[in-house]
Formats: C-alpha cells, structure tokens, sequence
C-alpha cells in the first residue's frame, strides 16, 4: 500500500495556487480532501500551525509544507508545480515545487522518515530536473516512487535474510551536534540554527543545535554530546564552555557560512565523523576556549571573533551606563557631571543649596548633590544619582572590552589579565586602543601558557593561580613600560583629529560612519563604527557626541528604510517580509539595525546597497547641521540627549525615504531570477 502515498489525482501541474505559501497550502490540503484522505480544514490548520515554527522551504525553488495530523486518514503525498513560484521562507527565493507531506497521527513519525529521505532525493539535479519537465501527473507518480522506494525498483537476488543488515546500516544516522553564535545574538545566532536544522534534515542526518543568543541559552544535553560524532561551530565570538565538546572531530566557520552554506556544513561534518586524522576540540586546559590546536580557524579569524567576543561583552555596559547617564543629563542638567564654575557650568552661587566651603573642594556638581541628598531639590539629587550610577557602569567599558576579548581567546584565565589590563589602558589614557592591545596580549600569552604541559602537582594551580598571576604582571609591565605612552599619544592625536574636523571633513566622516553602519547590520564592521562612537563618548566633547549620533542615526535608517518599502509597496515583498516590516518601525526608532537582517539575507545584492546609500546620506546631514547625542543608544527615545533634535530627525527621514526608494527601485527593475532558470 506504500504505493498509494503519491497518485495521480495528487498531483498537479503549472498552477496558480496563490500568491502567498499560505494559499498554496490551502489548495494542497484541499487536493488531499479531494481525495477522501483527510479532513481539508483540520489538514490546512495543522500544517500551518508546523509552518509558523520553521519555514519549509529547503533552496533551490523547493518547498516541503508537512505534518502530522488527526485529520489525516491516510498517509499522502501532494505535489505541485507552481507557476508562478511562491515564498516559503528559503533563503534564495520562491519554490516552483512544493511537496506537501499529510501523515496520520498514529503514523509513527513516517511523515518526518518520508521528509528526510525525500529531501535527498530534491538535492540530486537529475530528479528535480524530471520533475521539472514532467509532462503528466503520472510521470511525477512514477519519479516519486522510484526515489522514495528504490528496494522496489531492483529485487534483489540474494535471500532477504542476507538483504536486511545492510538495509539497517544504511539508515543508521550521523549525530552532529552544532553551536551557532553572533556579535548580538539575536538574528543570525538563530537564522544559521535553523539553517543547519533544515540541512541535516535533509541530508537524513541527526543534529541537535545550541543556539547561544543574548538571551537564556538552553545547553545542550550531556548525554546527546556523548552520543555525537562530530560537532560544528559557526559562531563570530566563539564557543561558550567549548570543553564539553572535547575530542569531537570538528568543523568551524563565521555564523553566515552556515546561513548560506549549510549543506556544505553538515557535508564536512559528516565526514569528519568518518576520519580519523580530522581535527578535533582539544581537552587540555585552553579548551573552553577558541584557540586550541584543533582549531581551524586562520589567526586571522580568531582575533575578529576576539574583539567581537570583547565588544559584544562591553556592548550592555555601554548601553546600561550611557543610558543613565543621559537619564542624569535630563534631570540634573548637562552640567551636572562638571565643576562648579568651570566652561559652561553654573557657578557655586547659582547652586543655593551647597556652601562656599563644599565649593572649595572642587567636586562635581553631581558629587556636591549627592552630598547634600533631598536638600539639592528632587530633580538635581535624582539626576546625580543617576549620572553616578551610570558613570560607574560605563567605566567598565575598556576593562570588559579588554577582559572579554582575552576570555575568547583563552576561557577563564585571560579574564583577569584582560581586566586589569583594561584598567591600566584607561589610567595610561590608551583608551580602547589600549583596551584592544591588552585584551589580545592578555588572551595570547594566557592561550600559550596554558598549552603548556604542567606537572600533575601543579596542573590544578595553573588555571586559577599561576596564569592570572603571571599574565597579569606581564600585560601590566608592558602597559607601563612599554605600550602605554605610544598608546596614550595615539590616542590623543586621534582625539585631536576628531575635535579638528569641521566642514567637509566631518561630513566625509559621516559618510564613512554610515556607510559602515549599514554594511553588515550588526556584524563586525558596524560594531566597529559603534566601537569607535562609544570609546569616543569618554572624552565628553562636542566632537564625540557628533559622532556618536551620526552612528546611531545612520544605524536607525535601515529597518526604518525597510518597514516604509514594505508599507508603500507590499506587492514586493512577501507575506512573511511584510510582517518584519511592521516590526522594523519599532525597532528602527530603537536603534536596533538588526532589524533589517531577514531583508539584508533574503536579498543582499539588493537591500544592503540601498541601506548603505541612505545611512551615508543620514551620517553626513547629522556631521553638517552639528547634531550631537550624550547617549549611545536608544534612538528617538532619548530624544532629550539629542541636540539639536530635530535636524537628528530630518536627516533619519531623508536616509530613510532615499534608502526606501532605492530598494523598491532595485527589486521593480533588477527582479531576483526564478527558482526554474537558476537551476
């Protein structure tokens, strides 16, 4: 009975079903009701209900919509051959043919079985291509049934006693295990997860994903690592706890090569199980970090996914202490944070509530509120407080930034070199450069003294005693008797060069920073230009705070760019882009660029130009009219950090109309090629 999963009245060819996978959906459903296998509606709802988990469209104009159902009284396969193709969530575009899996509740997991080997079969060009060019419905029977039955196409002459071992070791499965991460751990930490999820299902191979985002990261089960046979890491920042995986063969990459190649992925996994002289996680002292001798990344590789370790690390402190400190800015005044008298500042005879000896002291004006508690008036002692008490979280900004870059490098023992050496390049003036070389010589020398192969005796001391003791000592004596001055001067000049830019140089600027803001939406160059903004903010200039806001506006014209293009022409973008863009109005006017990743992956060639063409026309407006921000994050809503206002907010509009006309220009006149001619 096999035979009748798939039969002619199944199957239908060249047709319209609708504009979005929703549509075609219902239609399928409806084709398997027509056939008295199951309840249309109860079929329709259950398979929608397993597409909003995960998308079913695998590549190459392919799509699978399934499930497991009540409703179903059979188990059947539906096709058809859609013209015009339709979105199912694929990374490269529409799906031209569409298999819709229906399996009986009871069924045993035969729809996921019939998935996977399936999904092999849609990999081989030479089916796809029959399917493509089938003639009759039952052409499309008959190709079907000889992939997914192939014992059945040639009997085999030995007995079948003989035939059932190998038929056994031919199902058995791969197990992989995987471990996705990004800067922000937001969309590409899940994106590339599900990427590789769709590929091993594919490939009929098990895999069981720890996606580390920012927020709680569920790790995976002992006992499934146990039973692995190779692991793959596609992360930018490294790999969390890396020594539970210890002595798997092991496969790594930046996060997007698994959102574009993740196939290829669990192809190199695969057969990393199968040899022995493949790399492997090390379990020696450093293998909780990225830097083990299994490793097979360049050196190159491993400091990028270092310093985006340290300034995804360093990224919640800047926006948790900025945020209160321009919080301290709106109750207290700007010059809460300077000395009474001093440029701009009121004098200690405009503050009625301090005496003339605690004005002799030179303390700031927070400092003095403080002092003086309720009696400063509600506002002035709530906004000193708060400035304070940001001031202290933004003050770990160059140890965090140093601390976890040497983490990365090196687990646990390079935190406290890290750290103390992020201290140190604050109070030499290094700044962040400073903050980077520390973090790098931290997490080297703390990597290369922990491979080194110690007593038994001592090998406990190593981790906890004798590497943070002598890094440390070691980074600090380089810092003060080596890096720190050249450092610090390059430091100066750099802030010098930045207080000397007016015009058109401060305008190039601004060109500059937007267009890094807008390149990878969250990845490393737009973290650098963040970097660059928010180490600047130490030095409290009119300098800094305009480059602080030419980034954030810049950052801000993407997803408001996006959600405008999908609002004023819906017709093209899908159903699925649709609902991001409505989304991206909020996340636009937060300051949050990864609102526009689902666009930018879906379409790079078209969406990530036309972002980056209105982030420079936003990042020079806000260099040209002056505009200024003391808070490094938040957008529009720290409107009150902003100055002046609303030429911060005229040059987002124009970035946004220019980058939102371009992108509809780009896909009206430069439409993607259709799943049919790309294969």
């Amino acid at each position: 009975m096999s035979q009748d999963l798939i039969t002619a009245d199944l199957v239908v060819l060249d047709v319209d079903l609708g504009p979005t996978k929703n549509d075609v959906i219902h239609n399928l459903a409806e084709l398997v009701a027509k056939a008295g296998r199951a309840d249309a509606s109860g079929l329709e709802a259950d398979a929608l209900a397993r597409e909003a988990k995960a998308a079913t469209g695998l590549g190459g104009g392919i799509a699978i919509p399934h499930c497991r159902s009540a409703a179903v009284t059979t188990n059947s396969l539906a096709f058809a051959r859609l013209s015009p193709p339709v979105d199912f969530g694929a990374f490269d575009g529409p799906a031209d043919i569409a298999f819709m899996i229906a399996a009986a509740e009871g069924s045993d997991d035969a729809h996921l079985e019939l998935l996977a080997l399936l999904a092999r079969n849609l990999v081989r060009a030479e089916f796809t291509d029959g399917l493509r060019n089938a003639a009759t419905p039952e052409d499309v029977v008959a190709l079907v049934n000889a992939a997914i039955h192939p014992e059945e196409e040639a009997a085999p002459a030995a007995a079948p006693a003989a035939a059932a071992p190998a038929a056994a070791a031919s199902d058995e499965k791969v197990v992989l295990v995987a471990v996705t991460a990004c800067p922000t751990g937001i969309a590409h930490t899940f994106m590339s997860a599900d990427a590789l999820e769709q590929a091993a299902k594919a490939a009929g191979v098990e895999l069981h994903v720890e996606p580390q985002g920012s927020g709680k990261v569920t790790p995976l089960d002992p006992s499934v690592i146990a039973r692995a046979q190779a692991a793959i890491f596609a992360t930018d920042v490294g790999v969390k706890e890396r020594g539970r995986f210890a002595g798997l063969p092991v496969v790594e990459s930046g996060v997007k090569r698994a959102i574009n190649e993740p196939a290829k992925m669990i192809e190199e996994a695969v057969a990393a199980s199968k040899d022995p002289n493949a790399r492997k996680v090390s379990g020696d002292a450093s293998a909780a970090s990225s830097s083990e001798s299994g490793s097979q990344l360049s050196i190159g590789k491993r400091i990028q996914q270092a310093l985006m370790t340290g300034v995804s690390y360093m990224v919640p402190f800047v926006a948790a202490g900025g945020l209160l400190i321009a919080l301290g800015f709106l109750f207290g005044g700007f010059d809460v944070s300077l000395v009474p008298g001093a440029a701009g500042a009121r004098t200690c005879a405009d503050l009625t509530w301090v005496s003339a000896e605690a004005c002799a002291n030179g303390d700031s004006i927070a400092a003095l509120a403080i002092s003086a508690g309720w009696g400063a008036g509600f506002s002035m002692y709530l906004g000193a407080l708060l400035f304070t008490i940001g001031g202290a979280a933004f003050g770990f900004l160059l140890p965090a930034l140093s601390g976890y870059t040497a983490y990365a490098l090196a687990g646990r023992p390079g935190i406290v070199p890290g750290f103390v050496g992020g201290v140190i390049a604050g109070s030499v003036g290094a700044g962040f450069l400073g903050a980077l070389v520390t973090g790098l010589l931290a997490g080297a020398v703390a990597s290369w003294i922990a491979g080194m192969k110690a007593p038994r005796w001592l090998a406990g001391l190593m981790p906890v005693v004798i590497i943070p003791l002598s890094v440390t000592a070691i980074v600090g004596l380089a810092m003060y008797l080596v890096l720190g001055k050249p450092l610090a001067a390059l430091t100066q000049a750099l802030q010098d060069g930045l207080g000397g830019m007016t015009g058109g140089s401060a305008i190039v600027l601004g060109i500059i920073l937007g267009l890094m803001m807008c390149f990878d939406l969250g990845g490393p160059v737009n973290k650098a230009a963040y970097l660059f903004a928010t180490a600047g903010l130490s030095a409290q200039s009119q300098a800094s705070f305009q480059v602080m806001a030419a980034v954030m506006a810049a950052g801000m014209v993407p997803p408001l760019a996006l959600a405008l293009a999908t609002t004023v022409r819906k017709s093209l973008f899908t159903e699925v882009e649709q609902e991001n863009g409505r989304a991206a109005w909020l996340l636009g006017a937060s300051f949050i660029s990864e609102g526009a990743i689902p666009f930018a992956a879906a379409d790079p060639l078209r969406v990530i130009p036309s972002m980056m063409v209105g982030g420079a026309v936003t990042g020079a407006m806000t260099m040209a009219f002056g505009v200024g921000s003391r808070a490094p994050h938040g957008g529009i809503f720290v409107f009150f950090a902003i100055n002046p206002i609303l030429w911060f907010i005229v040059s987002i509009a124009v970035g946004a109309v220019i980058s939102a006309i371009a992108v509809i220009a780009m896909k009206q006149f430069w439409p993607a090629k259709a799943p049919a001619a790309v294969a």
